[in-house]
């Protein structure tokens, strides 16, 4: 749930996170609680904050677990894509390409709105500025970064300092600040507003090849294949932690909602969680044969998902036990791309069988399979709501099912 309120005559925004909530939740308590806590809900305001925690556990009560169907291939590239991404409720979507450009696409039509161009050689890392989504980043191999009117196609700013090619980039969550992943060893942080850069993150030896924002904004996680992960203030530009464990490449790292942990993938088959505050391993997740590609946290945290090259995933229980639910077995290939559905009732996974699929969080039973594309799968993401999945492959296309 959003606040917003004046302060100094800004208008300012706050919010509050029901990460515990359930459909069964008993409603006054977790009233009764935000109202201790929180100055800003006055008695006038409780009967609508009680309207708004009624819509979420309804929300949250809804099973998804109709088939999805195909609803749209779009033939978006003419050289292969690269990245796929939804805005924030799922209207429109957007996809690089070594074409040099990056397309905006309407979710409902399958139309294409229009075509970032500008770039000089392939754009690999895209990003909606979430949760607002009125601006697109677009990072490229030809060392820039660009902001874009997601409303318009305007160009606002490129972002030029990094001497090799960009491969990550994502927005803070005010959308002030931009930052960016190179093959240049470093990360950097840029003024959405002014296009300025406002610091260097200097530390890593070798490529940053992920990053990502605290919910809080306070903190940034760089991912490189130097091994390590290094967590940052993003106000500063210091370093506050080198996460230290991994005997291999780090294929990707993210943040749980409240950045208390960090899970790590690696090239040395193993899966890490972390405790963000001491810097320290609390468990390494074995069991794959082969590289661990991805990981992911579900929305509240509780559990942790992971995607190998050894054509498995796996999810784990992660509320103190770190137990094993259960393997996702069935693809024929490696799987490279792992996400949990908003609910947390089930987890989608991308693979090069050409298959996207997806699985029952709790039982690791398949639920259904994706077919019909003729090349490798290596992006797959839900909408905000969990009934339109997005799907890119190396087959130049896109696919929209739901």
């Amino acid at each position: 749930i959003i606040l917003e309120y004046e302060q100094g005559g800004q208008l300012k925004t706050k919010a509050l996170d029901l990460l515990d909530l359930t459909p069964h939740s008993n409603v006054d308590s977790i009233i009764e609680e935000i109202v201790r806590k929180e100055p800003l809900i006055t008695d006038k305001r409780v009967p609508q904050l009680r309207e708004l925690v009624g819509k979420l556990q309804k929300k949250l009560a809804e099973v998804y677990d109709s088939q999805f169907s195909l609803f749209k291939v779009l033939r978006a590239h003419i050289l292969p894509l690269t990245n796929v991404a939804f805005n924030k409720n799922g209207t429109e979507f957007i996809t690089g390409s070594y074409d040099r450009t990056c397309k905006v696409w309407d979710t409902g039509s399958g139309e294409e709105k229009f075509t970032l161009e500008g770039h000089r050689n392939v754009v690999y890392a895209i990003a909606f500025n979430l949760p607002y989504s009125d601006k697109i980043g677009t990072g490229s191999f030809d060392k820039t970064a660009k902001l874009w009117s997601a409303e318009r196609g305007t160009l606002h700013h490129t972002f030029r300092g990094h001497t090799a090619e960009i491969v990550t980039l994502q927005f803070n969550p005010t959308s002030t600040m931009l930052g960016t992943g190179s093959m240049d060893t470093q990360a950097k942080l840029w003024d959405v507003e002014t296009g300025v850069e406002l610091c260097t993150l200097n530390g890593h030896t070798a490529e940053v090849i992920g990053m990502q924002f605290s919910q809080q904004g306070s903190d940034v996680l760089t991912a490189s294949f130097d091994h390590t992960v290094c967590l940052w203030d993003s106000r500063s530009g210091k370093r506050t932690q080198q996460l230290v464990s991994h005997t291999a490449e780090i294929s990707a790292a993210v943040f749980n909602w409240d950045a208390t942990l960090v899970a790590t993938a690696s090239m040395d088959k193993k899966v890490k969680v972390w405790d963000v505050r001491q810097g320290r391993v609390m468990q390494t997740l074995g069991g794959h044969e082969d590289e661990v590609l991805d990981v992911a946290f579900d929305l509240p945290g509780h559990r942790l998902a992971s995607a190998s090259a050894d054509a498995t995933g796996r999810c784990w229980d992660i509320r103190g036990s770190f137990r094993l639910l259960c393997k996702l077995e069935g693809h024929e290939g490696e799987v490279s791309k792992v996400c949990f559905n908003p609910q947390g009732t089930r987890l989608l996974t991308a693979s090069a069988d050409k298959t996207a699929r997806l699985w029952d969080c709790e039982t690791g039973k398949q639920t259904q399979a994706l077919e019909g594309h003729t090349d490798e799968i290596f992006s797959c993401a839900f909408n905000y709501e969990g009934n339109t999945i997005i799907t890119g492959s190396k087959d130049n296309t896109c696919r929209v099912w739901k």
